[in-house]
């Protein structure tokens, strides 16, 4: 189809299904010359390409479909090179997304999309119309692109993203093993603070050998849990037969390999995280943030805090600021928004380990007091914000954290408490001089 087919049948014709879409753009600024949209599956890539037309105040359009494959990629972009275009903007499908946006981004922009920006758009029932319109909101700068780091941020994103989707891996065989003892009316995990303890792993390894006698297991004991003995010989007494046994070996030896997976993982993202060893350092001085905290976020931000202007979009992008609905100047809370999962779960994680500090800091009292008021969940939220923007502020000064201290908010309510006090006797006609107290003597 040449462009002009593809112009009459898209937006002149008065039975366009896209001409409700169009229509409010026509004379509108173009903001950049020669663009392009690409609408991504998993097997082909729409990609329509919009530039200047010798028709007075038109604009050509051109659609062309490629293969996902490197080699027609490679094509692709060719083809966008000859056309001259600048920017080229990308609908986030799945992962589909990276292999063009990757072979586009040495030779020109590459904007990624939320797709969530664009879903209601009307009239677009094909890929073509799909890459159109991504191509028409482009030229007039109403698309905002997301934010996709340097390739070395990447390669680093996927270690420890791995490393998490491993953990997970790992908590959900300890389920899978807790649930298969109940099964058998094993109740070691009631006593027991976890089953991956070195005591209760000598115990399920003789289990799985066939001994079955509660007090020879429950000597098994080690430390600190020998004083559970009796607790561990009615725990210990049940109905584990040979097809538990098999279960519980298969589940063990899952367990043994995401355990050396782990280990071996935790080494390489080290090893990857050096050019930002100072960096990490810096965010370890925040309550809370451990080694894998600050991994988690130089791989997800890119530890660069100039791509965020302010702490409030950095908070928005992670998903860790409230959203607001707003109509007719009414305010309605919305719950929390969509962002970065990676990131928001690890801090939310953080914030959990931050509450087991009993207010010996300023996070750990916001915690406390957050708890009572409004409960664990929204205060482990509201804590994870306050981490995130000390981090922002970490980096950004390249200065270690400096709490304010579990007084803080005593001390601001005692002042505030003051300047509400001096405002009401001055509104009554009286002049206030407030004497600072002074200083105890040194002994």
């Amino acid at each position: 189809m040449s462009w002009q087919e593809t112009f009459r049948a898209t937006s002149a014709g008065p039975s366009g299904p896209a001409l409700s879409g169009w229509k409010g753009m026509v004379g509108m600024e173009v903001m950049f010359e020669r663009v392009a949209g690409l609408d991504v599956g998993k097997a082909s890539v729409t990609v329509c390409v919009r530039t200047p037309s010798t028709w007075a105040g038109r604009r050509k359009s051109e659609t062309r479909t490629f293969p996902t494959m490197t080699r027609s990629l490679g094509v692709m972009r060719d083809w966008l090179v000859s056309q001259g275009v600048t920017v080229a903007a990308i609908e986030s499908t799945s992962t589909y997304w990276k292999p063009p946006f990757y072979c586009l981004e040495e030779v020109m922009d590459v904007w990624l999309l939320n797709a969530q920006h664009m879903k209601a758009v009307p009239g677009r029932k094909t890929d073509v119309r799909d890459a159109e319109w991504i191509a028409q909101l482009l030229e007039h700068g109403l698309l905002r692109p997301s934010f996709v780091p340097p390739p070395e941020i990447r390669r680093l994103r996927l270690l420890t993203r791995y490393r998490d989707q491993l953990l997970a891996d790992r908590t959900r065989e300890m389920i899978r093993l807790e649930l298969m003892l109940e099964d058998a009316s094993i109740k070691l995990s009631a006593v027991v603070s976890s089953l991956k303890t070195v005591s209760a792993r000598a115990m399920l390894a003789e289990m799985i050998d066939g001994q079955s006698d509660p007090r020879v297991l429950a000597e098994l004991a080690k430390g600190k849990l020998r004083g559970k003995i009796p607790q561990l010989t009615e725990a210990l007494t049940g109905h584990f037969d040979e097809h538990h046994a098999r279960l519980a070996r298969s589940i063990l030896h899952r367990l043994d390999l995401v355990e050396a997976a782990l280990t071996e993982l935790d080494g390489v993202i080290e090893e990857a995280c050096l050019p930002w060893a100072h960096q990490l350092e810096l965010l370890q001085t925040i309550p809370g943030v451990g080694v894998k905290v600050a991994q988690v976020f130089i791989a997800e931000t890119g530890g660069d805090m100039s791509r965020f202007p302010s702490a409030a979009h950095l908070a928005a992008w992670a998903g860790l600021a409230p959203a607001i609905y707003e109509s007719a100047g009414k305010r309605t809370p919305a719950g929390a928004r969509h962002g970065n999962k990676w990131l928001n779960h690890m801090l939310v994680e953080s914030a959990g380990s931050v509450g087991r500090m009993h207010g010996t800091n300023y996070l750990a009292l916001q915690h406390a007091r957050l708890t009572k008021r409004r409960g664990m969940g929204r205060a482990q939220v509201a804590v994870a914000h306050s981490i995130l923007v000390a981090a922002y502020w970490v980096l950004k000064r390249d200065e270690p954290y400096r709490d304010l201290g579990p007084d803080w908010h005593v001390r601001r309510d005692a002042e505030a408490h003051t300047r509400r006090l001096v405002t009401q006797l001055e509104r009554l006609g009286h002049t206030v001089a407030l004497d600072t107290p002074a200083a105890p003597p040194a002994a």
